[in-house]
């Protein structure tokens, strides 16, 4: 299990983060929702070193997160960043390969074992027609899949995503989100930010509220749903269908 506990994050002096406390069950969809400026980005980005925790800690099955080095991490949890300033002009199976460097030696050789996940990835995303396409001639929604396709090839049981759906059209964000619950059924832990509550609310085991940089709430969606914590944070008022494929909310 991953575990913040009494983590803050401060930048010159100015909190960003407030003695957060946190836990994401394991094999489970979590989703942190919030206002633009809350610390969701912030709070996902004490993984992968783009935040520096000034105080409190990271357990991740007991052991202290923070004290691994960069690539033991990356052999246990896999992060996907919501923005990449450089897009790479490598060929589209060559990028998905980067995601088995952490468990190369130095030589970077590939084993067959490193290749078959690399081609699970790919075939996993529907990215296998792009194999030796540059990635950055690819469409922004195309280019999301190959990215998260090298994430999956790390082959962590933890996978952080920051806004995976930003540069998706309706039909490839609900692609996308079947992907996440299929990792799910695989047992993997699904730690996420989203901005479409009806998205969250759809394939959530759980939800954390953020306001202030700090956790509201924690709780199934059914019970963030059951309290006010929702017209409160974003001032909204929700309705719920139902049909043969599940329930959608609605948010106004």
């Amino acid at each position: 299990m991953l575990e913040y506990r009494h983590v803050s994050v401060s930048c010159r002096r100015t909190p960003i983060l407030k003695d957060v406390s946190l836990s994401f069950p394991t094999g489970k969809i979590t989703t942190l929702i919030g206002p633009n400026g809350c610390g969701k980005t912030t709070l996902l980005q004490c993984l992968n070193g783009m935040s520096t925790v000034t105080s409190g800690k990271i357990l991740l099955d007991g052991v202290d997160y923070l004290k691994l080095s960069p690539r033991e991490r990356a052999q246990r949890l896999s992060f996907l960043p919501q923005v990449r300033t450089l897009i790479p002009s490598l060929p589209v199976k060559t990028l998905v390969e980067h995601g088995r460097f952490p468990y190369l030696g130095f030589s970077r050789k590939k084993t067959k074992s490193d290749a078959d996940l690399v081609q699970a990835a790919m075939d996993f995303t529907n990215v296998n027609r792009y194999a030796l396409q540059p990635v950055d001639t690819l469409s922004g929604g195309t280019r999301q899949r190959v990215f998260f396709a090298m994430t999956l090839a790390q082959d962590c049981n933890i996978i952080v995503l920051d806004e995976p759906t930003t540069y998706l059209d309706l039909e490839s964000q609900r692609n996308f989100l079947d992907m996440l619950k299929e990792l799910r059924r695989q047992g993997k832990t699904i730690i996420l930010t989203l901005h479409d509550l009806n998205h969250a609310f759809r394939i959530s085991d759980h939800i954390a509220v953020m306001k202030g940089s700090e956790i509201l709430h924690f709780e199934t969606p059914d019970q963030c749903l059951k309290s006010d914590i929702i017209e409160k944070v974003f001032h909204v008022k929700w309705k719920r269908f139902e049909d043969q494929d599940g329930a959608y909310y609605f948010f106004e």
